[in-house]
């Protein structure tokens, strides 16, 4: 059992199987980043929300839907989970009126 988190990678010898590596790094960074953005928003809308800020957090949350759709769309997360963070996002926004 590797109990590194850096465990040694093997080499691909086969050229697709380099060009795969080549991709797959590159996919990853992209990944990586859209995951980030997605968490980002996320945040801003909750402390709009905490702070009490209505029309901020409605308006963060507009801008919010637009990323959450995409990173879903492109299959980073599932359909279920960005409708799931959209649904409470818009549930707190919404108990901020009452």
């Amino acid at each position: 059992m590797a109990s590194s988190s850096k465990a040694k990678k093997k080499t691909v010898r086969l050229a697709s199987g380099r060009k795969r590596a080549r991709q797959d790094v590159k996919l990853n960074a992209a990944n990586t980043a859209l995951r980030s953005k997605f968490r980002t928003v996320v945040k801003n809308v909750q402390k709009a929300v905490v702070a009490g800020d209505k029309t901020k957090a409605a308006e963060l949350f507009k801008a919010a839907q637009a990323v959450i759709d995409s990173v879903a769309d492109k299959g980073i997360f599932h359909k279920n989970k960005a409708a799931r963070h959209k649904s409470r996002l818009s549930a707190k926004i919404k108990a901020l009126a009452a």
